[in-house]
């Protein structure tokens, strides 16, 4: 969920509200915030209650996702604080809020978690990782996660990698569209037509995802599986290695966490 200004949140009613096979809330049990109907059509289309006010979700709701921009995230947590009781569950999906920043802004002993999505949560393949305060326990980090695992991968983690997991599986997603291009690209050059070698490589992407996932191996394993004496892919893998892709990811994950911190620190 996202909003340019003010928070939006699910409200979290009893047991019976959720789909057990998947961990999903039905819509009417949520209840989004933000400034202008602009901000929640989309909630709205999926049958959600909405609402103008911040503290209207915090009385109506006892689990709060906050999905601002970073910079607006302080200034909501300090208009709805007075409104925070023990009976809240607050989760900040906003980049670069440390849950110490959270704590500070929020009543003493208020129950937070951060957590950390990306992009294919939209179609429920997302890679996220979750961490949580001082103050909340194992029921609500598996209450957490058995939410967010409607939307792909959640793991926790400690927050010192939430910054690790944006340089990898966050802007790790331009990455694997710059090789997923790239190969196309080699295809047409050989000359496949453009859109046929875009759907195959995609296609190759999620497949190998999958057999990795699935099968739990080192991609080192499969790479080798794939690979015979004198074949194709040896070769083509020489020609990888002669390029430094190997050492050129390494390069961008570690770039990209490092900026990630810079960001955090400002």
């Amino acid at each position: 969920m996202s909003s340019q200004d003010k928070a939006n949140s699910w409200s979290l009613c009893p047991a019976s509200c959720l789909d057990s096979a998947a961990g999903k809330v039905e819509p009417e049990h949520v209840l989004a915030s933000a400034p202008s109907d602009r901000n929640l059509c989309r909630f709205q289309a999926m049958g959600c209650q909405t609402t103008h006010s911040n503290l209207e979700v915090l009385h109506s709701c006892p689990l709060v996702f906050f999905a601002t921009k970073p910079h607006i995230l302080p200034a909501v947590l300090v208009e709805v604080a007075p409104a925070v009781t023990a009976e809240h569950i607050l989760v900040s999906v906003a980049a670069g809020v440390s849950l110490s920043t959270l704590e500070e802004l929020l009543p003493p002993k208020a129950r937070v978690l951060r957590v950390s999505p990306n992009l294919p949560c939209i179609v429920q393949e997302g890679a996220m990782v979750m961490a949580r305060g001082r103050h909340a326990g194992s029921y609500e980090a598996q209450l957490l996660r058995s939410l967010l695992e409607a939307c792909g991968q959640c793991e926790e983690v400690p927050e010192a990698q939430v910054d690790i997991h944006t340089g990898l599986s966050g802007s790790g997603v331009a990455f694997v569209c710059a090789f997923s291009e790239a190969l196309a690209e080699g295809a047409v050059k050989m000359g496949m037509p453009s859109g046929l070698a875009h759907r195959i490589a995609a296609q190759t992407l999620l497949g190998t995802a999958k057999v990795l996932l699935q099968k739990g191996q080192h991609p080192a394993q499969l790479r080798t599986d794939v690979c015979t004496p004198g074949g194709t892919t040896i070769y083509g893998l020489h020609a990888l290695e002669q390029g430094g892709l190997r050492a050129a990811a390494m390069s961008a994950v570690e770039a990209a966490t490092c900026r990630a911190r810079e960001l955090r620190r400002k």
